[in-house]
């Protein structure tokens, strides 16, 4: 199928390691000139160097804090400059889960921490998209997805639950704003994905359970483990960044203001 996205522009923040950089190689791959967001410079040069030179299109880093609308706004300014227009944003920007001090018990969340994983993650992307729109409306056409992830479903996480349910109704709010000017909006919630962090995560674990990261793997993923999904592995974070790569094509018209789980079949709950 081809998607349309051959000489699309487009923005990816959290586009230097993990499901952001993935989604910035798949959309690259598909022919789309990116400038990849991220706070380290050093991050960002090292990914932009690679992705370039594996897909052969412009991969511009450009260093910025999306907990800063000064910052925001020049770096899609730059962006738009640099790119010669944009089409696509996709809000990836916020390290999974929150602040540790945000995330336990009631008694134990420190407003402060708590403020600023809202900050990061729901009002970045807010203040990305609210930059980039004009771009999108000066195309006649446009794509914005925000990646958000499924503590939206499950009670616990005082921060990553919470932020993760404000950035649906973000989505569904901008997909009716927007629609009329040829822009979509969608949102994809991943699972437990694979990334760079996830051997690190494996192996501590392993060595408190006193087995192989490979047979902590292999537990969490067996048929009916509360932990793993109906297909039985571990979704890849190039999984994630072909879902996002359909919605961000000419072939998703039909879909916006919509959430997409892409975690394998986790859960037995059942949404209608």
């Amino acid at each position: 199928m081809d998607l349309g996205l051959q000489g699309k522009r487009g923005i990816v923040t959290g586009g230097s390691k993990g499901i952001g950089k993935a989604i910035a190689r798949e959309l690259a791959r598909e022919g789309v000139d990116l400038a990849i967001v991220a706070r380290s410079k050093a991050d960002l040069e090292a990914t932009a160097r690679e992705l370039e030179a594996e897909t052969g299109r412009r991969v511009i880093p450009l260093a910025a804090d999306v907990t800063s609308r000064e910052q925001v706004d020049s770096m899609v300014a730059q962006a738009a400059e640099r790119l010669g227009g944009l089409h696509i944003l996709v809000n990836s920007g916020s390290p999974p889960g929150g602040s540790a001090t945000a995330t336990g018990p009631i008694e134990t969340v420190v407003d402060e921490d708590l403020l600023h994983d809202f900050n990061v993650k729901y009002v970045g992307a807010l203040r990305c998209a609210r930059a980039v729109i004009p771009h999108l409306k000066q195309q006649g056409w446009g794509r914005i997805i925000n990646i958000s992830g499924t503590n939206a479903r499950n009670a616990g996480n005082l921060s990553g639950g919470a932020r993760n349910v404000a950035m649906v109704h973000l989505t569904k709010t901008l997909a009716v704003q927007l629609g009329r000017y040829g822009i979509t909006v969608n949102c994809i919630h991943p699972g437990i994905t694979r990334t760079e962090r996830t051997p690190g995560l494996l192996a501590a674990r392993a060595a408190e359970l006193g087995i192989t990261p490979e047979e902590v793997e292999k537990r969490d993923f067996a048929p009916d483990s509360p932990r793993g999904n109906a297909i039985c592995r571990m979704v890849d974070a190039s999984e994630i960044a072909h879902v996002t790569a359909f919605l961000a094509s000419d072939k998703a018209w039909a879909i916006s203001g919509e959430l997409i789980v892409a975690t394998g079949g986790a859960g037995r709950s059942v949404y209608y």
